[in-house]
């Protein structure tokens, strides 16, 4: 502020915005990333623009989880507020898409993706959801982001079971398992092993469902995880 530099105000803002949400405070957060928004479009600096939308939209998305946590409930069963929270993270995030796109940031575009995924996803629009993973999806494999493309399959499973279908559920698991050994991530193969344990019960198929559980508990003991 002292030498009048307005851009590196605005970082300097934004950081202060993470950090606060970082810590829980939202309300202090979102006063901090909304001054690195106005600043941006101020100074017509588009990629802080869409960076300042996208860290409100995180804001927004911490402060509902931290808000639906506290009721325990499956996603769909929220508190106003938590309700409310999480649609203005939709918002923001809907926002820093569509400037992500006139800016032909693809790697940005498949985060916007997948915060859309889970924001509907707590709120219970389960085929939204579904829309949104399933683009974050088609951005993953196209940078070859096998992180961000299991993350996507997980989720897609998970949507699919609020809708009733299990099969479709197993698929994008059996997906999960297969890229969770590829990247060698044994925490994340015993929850998919979970999941499809899960869902094999839910498909009242008892016999995979136990081989599933099976090798979740072995990797379980494997990693001392009581």
């Amino acid at each position: 502020r002292t030498i009048g530099d307005r851009i590196g105000e605005a970082k300097a803002s934004g950081n202060l915005g993470n950090t606060l949400k970082i810590l829980g405070q939202f309300d202090e957060a979102v006063v901090c990333c909304q001054r690195h928004l106005d600043i941006s479009q101020e100074q017509g600096d588009k990629v802080g623009e869409a960076r300042a939308l996208y860290n409100i939209g995180n804001v927004y998305h911490a402060k509902g989880k931290h808000l639906s946590w506290n009721m325990a409930q499956d996603p769909g069963y929220l508190s106003q507020e938590a309700k409310e929270t999480l649609q203005k993270a939709s918002e923001y995030y809907e926002r820093n898409l569509s400037l992500v796109k006139e800016l032909g940031d693809r790697a940005a575009q498949g985060r916007a993706y997948g915060n859309l995924g889970n924001t509907q996803y707590l709120l219970g629009n389960f085929s939204e959801a579904i829309a949104f993973h399933k683009e974050r999806l088609a951005i993953a494999k196209e940078f070859g982001d096998k992180a961000a493309e299991r993350r996507a399959y997980s989720n897609l499973g998970n949507a699919h079971i609020f809708l009733g279908r299990f099969d479709i559920s197993a698929e994008y698991y059996k997906k999960t398992l297969q890229l969770s050994r590829q990247l060698k991530d044994q925490a994340v193969e015993a929850q998919a092993c979970y999941s499809l344990g899960n869902t094999y019960t839910l498909l009242q198929d008892y016999e995979r469902a136990i081989e599933y559980h099976l090798k979740h508990l072995v990797i379980a003991q494997e990693l001392g995880d009581r």
